[in-house]
């Protein structure tokens, strides 16, 4: 079964609408009742309710006055605001500019030990150079519609990763072979990040293992990119949003993918055998 990184934040927008309808209800209150009291349509109440609909702050200290428990408010505004970050989506996410979203997530790198990170199409972003990710993010802004602020993102992605040579951090990056040849950015910035991976894949911290196209049976499918830190939280990279998931449940769920695919992964002389192929590979286009 296809795993669902939507689910942490519908079930948590879920336990939000499960809150409301019972306070509605401890009121005794009906969807019109409560509508009218609040000046809303009953179908809106209907579609908080459902967790169709995401209800503002506003909405919820209007629910929490007519249901007579205001001081429900507060908690309930926190409770929603928490689902709501748990998906993300990029046109969100990226209204200060691409290298804010780089900067916005520095203090969370520098308190994780543990970095564990899957990527099927991309050199993981711990690991790339800057030319490599001024052309990525330079193709992302495009193809968004986003001011090109790629250059100044990479640097700052670049500056970013810098956390993995402090001391008590560990990297545990996989990727899929074919990743190290789709090209972004000409071929000099391309070869300039395969040689990195040499590099990086040499420091005490990080740990870089590519699974061979040819590994077979594979145990486990190509699936999405995903990051996991420490134990407490998966990243899940979508197309159109990012997805934090935070229960442990479905954290366990990724945790037991990237076990799988890091067992089909081949590391060391073997790993950097795959890199240099592909750089030979660029030599000869």
């Amino acid at each position: 079964m296809p795993i669902s990184p939507s689910s942490s934040a519908q079930a948590a927008r879920e336990a939000v609408a499960a809150r409301l309808r019972d306070l509605r209800k401890g009121a005794g209150l009906t969807l019109a009742e409560l509508a009218s009291a609040c000046g809303w349509h009953h179908s809106k109440t209907s579609r908080i309710e459902n967790a169709r609909t995401a209800p503002s702050a506003r909405d919820i200290r209007h629910w929490c006055d007519a249901c007579g428990v205001p001081e429900a408010a507060l908690d309930l505004i926190a409770q929603s605001a928490n689902a709501e970050s748990l998906y993300n989506e990029w046109r969100h996410q990226v209204k200060g500019g691409l290298k804010r979203l780089q900067e916005s997530w520095v203090q969370f790198f520098q308190e994780t030990q543990l970095f564990r990170i899957y990527s099927s199409t991309l050199v993981p972003g711990l690991l790339q150079t800057e030319g490599y990710a001024g052309a990525l993010l330079s193709t992302i802004a495009a193809f968004r519609g986003y001011p090109d602020g790629g250059l100044e993102a990479a640097k700052a992605r670049v500056e970013r990763s810098r956390v993995i040579h402090d001391s008590g951090r560990r990297a545990v990056l996989i990727v899929e072979e074919a990743a190290l040849y789709y090209r972004m950015g000409d071929p000099a910035a391309m070869a300039a990040q395969l040689g990195y991976l040499l590099t990086a894949g040499a420091l005490p911290a990080v740990s870089l293992g590519v699974i061979p196209t040819s590994v077979g049976p594979r145990s486990m499918w190509p699936i999405e990119t995903f990051h996991v830190y420490d134990d407490t939280l998966v990243s899940v990279e979508l197309m159109s949003a990012q997805v934090n998931i935070t229960q442990p449940s479905e954290i366990e769920v990724y945790l037991k993918a990237f076990e799988q695919l890091r067992s089909m992964a081949v590391y060391g002389a073997r790993a950097r055998s795959l890199v240099v192929k592909a750089i030979e590979a660029l030599d000869q286009e």
